[in-house]
């Protein structure tokens, strides 16, 4: 009997020393971990490009998609202070008011407006390019940058749309088209598209489930796309409009603190992504920078069809998103998701 004790409690001992020393190695690497996102945060602060232009942005209009929050918010606040009469197009009227009301309060520019706009819904596009077209003389920049995070189970729009291909994509897709005649009219202007390098994991894309009807839905596979799609309408854009003086340009902004991440209920963007965000990335009016750069540089003028990092062209692109070929077939997909009617197609 004591014999059978003493196995046990050596068992036990044994056990617990490998427990001890398992944990200790968790510690170490859990640590180590830690240790790395905040030297890579660092290093990612420091490389953020700057807006270097001191141009003015008076008597031009600019609007800025999802300005109520992150680097649209600071954006917004950047070109006000420039002088631009700007619009916050937002779906949440209340916030996008109190940032408007604090944008004028620090830049003293009185020209910072709020229009309602569900980039998810084709309804609200609509309705809100009318306002614009019967409201706006001009509309020298356009900067598509309203997103969201990829959410944990498919949520269908009103429309029959996947969530985040809609406020992503396809919302942004007919804005430009229907506001497409008043920057004509008003050239040159330009059309900012925020994007990110988070379509580098995105290694097919199925055209014939852009809005996963037949199924293989994930949310970070979902953000993915749609930001991969951002690139590819805004490189085939650029293409048709050539010598038309309105320019077309994706962006990535980095590693940004932002809404999008809270806000995700997927695990990958949202859980995930809440732990390490705060330790690795850059403050919004960082990421902002390269949509500023876009809008009122002028470099911004000259180029189109590119994908911008650190306020310059990007190396780094994947080469899903520099096929032409590709980009011609989601505009086209694009078309018929959103049932781009044939007055409504300016390019």
């Amino acid at each position: 009997m004591y014999g059978t004790v003493g196995s046990l409690a050596a068992c036990f001992i044994v056990t617990f020393r490998m427990l001890a020393t398992s944990a200790w190695i968790a510690t170490y690497i859990v640590l180590a971990l830690f240790a790395f996102v905040m030297v890579s945060g660092y290093l990612h602060r420091r490389s953020a490009g700057r807006v270097t232009s001191t141009a003015s942005m008076k008597g031009k209009t600019v609007i800025i998609t999802g300005a109520s929050a992150g680097i649209g918010k600071e954006a917004a606040r950047d070109i006000a202070r420039r002088g631009a009469r700007v619009i916050l197009a937002c779906r949440n009227l209340k916030k996008a008011r109190d940032v408007a009301e604090n944008i004028e309060l620090s830049t003293g520019n009185s020209q910072v407006l709020v229009r309602q706009l569900d980039t998810s819904s084709l309804t609200s596009v609509r309705n809100f390019a009318a306002k614009i077209l019967a409201e706006e003389p001009r509309l020298d920049v356009l900067a598509l940058n309203a997103g969201i995070g990829g959410e944990a189970d498919l949520i269908l729009t009103e429309d029959g749309l996947e969530l985040t291909m809609a406020t992503n994509h396809f919302g942004h897709f007919l804005l430009a088209n229907l506001l497409l005649g008043l920057l004509k009219k008003s050239s040159p202007s330009r059309i900012v598209v925020t994007a990110s390098m988070a379509h580098k994991f995105l290694k097919t894309l199925d055209l014939k489930n852009l809005i996963y009807e037949n199924g293989d839905y994930g949310s970070f596979r979902a953000y993915c796309q749609s930001k991969s799609c951002n690139i590819l309408f805004a490189r085939h854009l650029a293409e048709m409009l050539k010598g038309t003086g309105v320019v077309v340009n994706a962006l990535c902004p980095g590693f940004v603190a932002t809404e999008i991440f809270t806000k995700s209920s997927g695990f990958m963007i949202g859980k995930l992504f809440k732990v390490f965000v705060p330790l690795s990335s850059r403050t919004e009016e960082q990421g902002a920078q390269t949509i500023v750069h876009l809008a009122v540089s002028e470099e911004g003028a000259d180029i189109s069809g590119k994908v911008f990092e650190d306020c310059k062209v990007s190396r780094k692109a994947a080469s899903i998103v520099q096929d032409t070929g590709l980009a011609k077939k989601v505009w086209e997909a694009s078309e018929e998701y959103v049932k781009l009617k044939p007055e409504e197609r300016l390019y």
